[in-house]
């Protein structure tokens, strides 16, 4: 087997993987009515299912490039298939909500080792000038993911039972897991640093707590005061996180010495106001069909895969664009793209012509999976492979943390936009939808002005890119 199709058949692993990932956390959303039913509860009660999964997420991500390091990549990949696929059984086969939420609390370990250390595996396995590529192999899968999840769970639920949303990743996970042990090497390093127990603790109570408070501030009918407070005590914590990093950042899980490159750096501040920004739209965007247009779930969710089509139409593309234009020029002129078509989707009535509402979404999915693969790519194409553990663990975090936060920032978006209009956010009318869009859509443009403080040349060991010499005027 060449090297070529070796690394080629592992980025397809790991792509498979993440889809599995992400599909499972969005997939569930459709469910819930139903699987209230069968727990004897409120509909509501079944949020604690997704929450305690996004907070676990959150507590052990940053972790997970020390147990690579420790145990070995593929011994810790494999693991985190099997548990996160053992658990996906388990969640089918509850039959109360305390059940369902410790496997969902087990899922998410598996699920938080199994998308970092993947990204890593690949990082590893691909050479610089190959990177642009193989991330955009493996981020368009968790941007599909986003927008399959709720047609094939309404589907699923419909058509079978809530069960099978879960018993779906048992076939995937068994041959994921037989898959990595015939084409993963399980590396690992020589030098190996102690656990460092102050960051983990702190920033896992400060990333969870978080999640947490911006989830039920994005609840209806809950009184602001505590999830205000809880915010504000994670925002401390992770405050002392950092002191305590600065002090220790040899070892510390939150990569500092990575920080100081510019090129590392978008990626853990600007883009995360891109990341919270896009994942909006694909909760807004079903509401406001529903709702304000009078459509069918089944005809708004059929909507939404214009944005799937849109992100898969750029996977061919993205090397000649880098080679072409560099990553600054894409970050800032497809950033300003991006921007403008999240806006379009506010001009949006129910008199607009079914093609041109598809040709908007399109055009929208197209720029955002471009503006994805620039800012991650970026992100690695200066670190050093001695650091690339490190790395990716910190910016796995930073990304999950966003990407996890999109809904409840649109939710509270919606809610503070229909107070200010005098009514309850549990009946958003249109225009209500189209300041909140608006709102989100300036988020976006934060990798934009981060790419400003960027060098031409960045990144143009991966990108290709190369600027025209200066020509000389003979004296």
């Amino acid at each position: 087997m060449t090297k070529h199709r070796s690394t080629l058949y592992v980025t397809s692993l790991v792509a498979g993987a993440f889809f599995m990932e992400n599909l499972d956390g969005t997939i569930i959303a459709t469910a819930l009515p139903q699987m209230a039913l069968s727990f004897h509860v409120g509909a509501v009660n079944l949020n604690i299912g997704m929450t305690a999964y996004l907070l676990t997420l959150a507590v052990f991500i940053p972790i997970s490039g020390w147990v690579a390091d420790r145990f070995g990549s593929r011994s810790v990949f494999s693991a985190a298939i099997l548990t996160f696929t053992l658990a996906s059984l388990f969640c089918g086969l509850s039959h109360t909500l305390t059940q369902f939420t410790l496997m969902r609390i087990l899922q998410g370990i598996g699920g938080a080792m199994m998308v970092p250390v993947g990204r890593l595996i690949v990082l590893r396995n691909t050479p610089k000038d190959q990177l642009a590529q193989a991330i955009a192999y493996i981020s368009w899968p968790g941007l599909t993911a986003l927008v399959l999840g709720p047609a094939i769970g309404g589907f699923i639920t419909t058509y079978w039972s809530w069960h099978w949303i879960f018993f779906l990743n048992l076939p995937l996970g068994i041959a994921a897991l037989i898959l990595t042990q015939l084409w993963i090497e399980n590396v690992r390093t020589e030098e190996i640093h102690s656990f460092d127990w102050i960051t983990f603790a702190l920033g896992g109570a400060a990333s969870s707590g978080a999640v947490y408070a911006m989830e039920k501030l994005g609840g209806e009918g809950v009184h602001w005061q505590n999830p205000v407070s809880i915010l504000v005590l994670s925002l401390l914590s992770g405050a002392a996180a950092i002191v305590c990093a600065r002090r220790r950042p040899a070892t510390s899980f939150i990569d500092l010495e990575s920080m100081k490159l510019k090129s590392y750096s978008l990626s853990i501040y600007g883009a995360s106001l891109f990341r919270i920004s896009v994942s909006v739209l694909p909760f807004l965007l079903p509401l406001m069909f529903q709702i304000s247009f009078g459509l069918s779930a089944f005809r708004s969710g059929l909507y939404l895969l214009a944005l799937f089509a849109g992100d898969l139409s750029m996977k061919s593309i993205v090397i000649q664009l880098l080679r072409r234009y560099g990553f600054r020029k894409l970050l800032i002129v497809n950033g300003l793209i991006t921007t403008a078509s999240m806006a379009l989707c506010a001009a949006l009535s129910p008199s607009t012509p079914p093609a041109l509402i598809v040709a908007i979404l399109f055009s929208h999915g197209a720029c955002r999976s471009l503006e994805f693969t620039c800012m991650t790519t970026l992100a690695y194409s200066e670190i050093s492979p001695s650091r690339m553990s490190r790395a990716n663990g910190f910016l796995s975090a930073i990304m999950q943390l966003s990407m996890g936060m999109g809904v409840a920032v649109g939710a509270i978006t919606l809610r503070m936009v229909a107070h200010a209009h005098g009514h309850s956010a549990a009946a958003p009318q249109l225009r209500d939808f189209r300041i909140a869009i608006l709102v989100i859509a300036l988020l976006s443009l934060g990798p934009v002005f981060d790419a400003l403080g960027l060098s031409h040349d960045a990144g143009a060991t991966t990108s290709g890119h190369r600027q025209p010499e200066m020509e000389v005027n003979p004296v």
